[in-house]
């Protein structure tokens, strides 16, 4: 089966480099049916799954992700409570683990591979399954990522990966994982929005780091891959660095002002201090703020912050 319809020249010639959307197959695999998911659920194992539901939309990070507990759920409760509720589901990692879902994800990359000339990924890919109200807050990824859209209808908001856009600090909160990833957000970023409504069986992808935001208009399923480039780790190595100066030393250091030779140094140091006690200490703590509950209406009972060790 060949993954994509449309893959033309110019999608070639733009992949990675600017925001594309191409038809695909993957509806066609039956893998992705609300009854497959449900069976992928009830043998996946709770440390790879995150059930999330959206908090406050105010504020400089509207719509934050809260983490959720839905152990004790079955497959088939968890579908009906991101079809009832306001969730966001991702079971990560499930296109490597289980080799039906593995042979698709190397059709996928695959085809990217001939039709794109790069030889090799190192892709991984996680299955979203979300809420007609579901919304993922302006972000951007730490990893050159993708998503692949199967069901439902939603829309998907590109900006420029710019400074204005992707700040030094903010970008360093999302490597050295103090937040999730998001990023702060203004509404006049939407001047400068691209905007994909995407149908079932589209992919669209995006530059390294693009911030981007996604709200659902149906009950949806995706997928969503990730690989590293030589691009992504450099410029994550160069973050560490930067960010631990700003913390530590109090600096102002800028990936964009930085020249090549200050941008390899750092990235050598970052390479170091990624080992040291220093950077283990910018992580943060996950804390769950609700579980998943089909007797409650919306399914979601909110709870104390639970530090989650799963």
């Amino acid at each position: 089966m060949e993954v994509f319809r449309n893959w033309t020249n110019e999608h070639r010639q733009q992949f990675r480099k600017r925001n594309i959307a191409v038809q695909h197959r993957l509806s066609e695999t039956g893998l992705f049916t609300d009854e497959a998911l449900a069976n992928l659920l009830d043998r996946h194992p709770s440390s790879k799954l995150d059930v999330m539901t959206m908090g406050s939309p105010d504020g400089p990070y509207p719509n934050a992700l809260q983490d959720g507990d839905p152990r004790g759920c079955s497959g088939k409760v968890l579908i009906e409570a991101a079809k009832a509720g306001r969730l966001w589901i991702n079971v990560r990692e499930a296109m490597n683990i289980y080799p039906e879902y593995k042979r698709v994800l190397d059709m996928m990359y695959g085809e990217i591979s001939e039709r794109t000339g790069i030889r090799r990924f190192n892709a991984k890919g996680g299955i979203l399954i979300s809420s007609p109200t579901a919304v993922v807050p302006y972000h951007c990824d730490a990893k050159e990522t993708i998503l692949w859209h199967i069901r439902g209808k939603k829309r998907f908001y590109a900006y420029p990966a710019t400074s204005q856009y992707l700040p030094d600090e903010g970008y360093e909160a999302v490597v050295l994982r103090e937040r999730d990833e998001d990023l702060p957000y203004s509404p006049s970023f939407e001047n400068n929005a691209e905007v994909f409504d995407l149908e079932p069986d589209q992919m669209v992808s995006w530059p390294l780091n693009a911030p981007h935001r996604v709200e659902n208009q149906t009950y949806c399923v995706s997928v969503t891959t990730e690989f590293s480039t030589f691009a992504s780790a450099f410029k994550n190595g160069v973050t560490v660095t930067n960010g631990l100066m700003r913390r530590k030393l109090g600096m102002n250091p800028s990936w964009y002002r930085d020249s090549l030779p200050a941008k390899a140094a750092k990235f050598a140091l970052g390479q170091v201090l990624k080992k040291t006690p220093m950077y283990e200490q910018s992580l943060r703590d996950s804390f769950m703020t609700f579980k998943v509950d089909q007797k409650q209406p919306g399914y979601i009972v909110n709870m104390e912050p639970v530090l989650r060790h799963f």
